[in-house]
């Protein structure tokens, strides 16, 4: 039985809902990392830049309609969830409806990266099709990465390196090791945002039959794991300092070290639903330091 609050959602709006968007920073930092290097190196290409940070939040999009949509299929999924509201549990997208969603949005992706290939080559043909294969990958199929362990691989890779030194690829048409630190705390903070999902839900996906890194090495690995990422991350720019760039501005991430701070704190001390506060905050986290580091690029 829907409830009143969900029959007065238009249909636009459970569209909206069900891209997540407030997961899209996760598709953005990649490309704005990789694109305020190719500005530093004189490579930047504006529209192969926007192009790629269009194709970035499609897959990001495609990958959470995926995500609703098998969740909803497999019965992992109910309208009694803790974490945000979901829109086919929820009865305000249908089962056909979200199939045609998907369908259409890895289509765009597919026909806008068509650019990117005429700019950079054939391997950005091959990296968008393992892309849009590992956003659907991710929770659908015989063997759903997020659901055996391995979807904080898969984020760290794809939102990490393939998304940053991708982004710098197809305006540089070359590979950068500026851009290859720079993909490490993307991908790591990026990775925060589903370790905070996943440990808020613990006990959930145990239920549910989802073996998350969370639910096989239980909540202390995995608060370890968010501290160690933090780290690595904050560690990045002294590496950058001292063996590429030597300017002070590369420090400017250090601005967000109160924050990731607090968010520590967070994950130590609270638990189900008041993790949707830390979740939020981790993925604006991500945002905020990726824009300082741009602009200490930039500088």
């Amino acid at each position: 039985m829907i409830n009143s609050s969900v029959e007065k959602i238009t249909k636009t709006e459970a569209w909206f809902l069900a891209s997540r968007p407030k997961t899209l920073p996760a598709a953005v930092v990649p490309v704005l990392m990789g694109t305020s290097i190719a500005i530093h190196d004189s490579t930047f290409q504006p529209l192969a830049a926007i192009i790629a940070l269009i194709c970035a939040m499609l897959i990001q999009v495609g990958t959470n309609f995926v995500n609703d949509l098998y969740d909803y299929l497999s019965g992992k999924d109910t309208d009694k969830r803790t974490g945000p509201q979901r829109a086919l549990a929820s009865g305000l997208i249908s089962v056909q409806e979200m199939k045609f969603g998907i369908v259409l949005t890895f289509t765009l992706t597919f026909l806008l990266g068509l650019y990117l290939v005429y700019q950079a080559g054939l391997i950005v043909l091959l990296i968008g099709i393992l892309s849009i294969i590992a956003g659907i990958a991710y929770t659908a199929g015989p063997y759903p990465l997020a659901y055996n362990g391995l979807g904080d691989i898969f984020v760290f890779i794809f939102f990490g390196f393939v998304g940053t030194v991708g982004s710098y690829f197809v305006q540089a048409g070359e590979v950068s090791v500026l851009a290859f630190w720079a993909s490490v705390p993307v991908g790591a903070l990026i990775t925060n945002i589903l370790v905070v999902n996943n440990y808020r839900d613990i006990e959930e996906d145990e239920y549910s039959g989802k073996l998350t890194l969370a639910v096989k090495f239980g909540r202390k690995f995995t608060r370890l794991q968010y501290v160690m990422f933090s780290i690595l991350s904050f560690a990045v720019p002294f590496v950058v300092y001292f063996t590429y760039k030597q300017s002070y501005y590369l420090f400017l991430p250090l601005l967000s070290l109160p924050l990731s701070i607090k968010l520590i704190k967070m994950i130590y001390t609270l638990n189900g639903t008041e993790l949707n506060k830390t979740l939020e905050l981790t993925a604006k986290l991500s945002l905020l330091y990726g824009v300082l580091f741009a602009v200490g690029i930039l500088i």
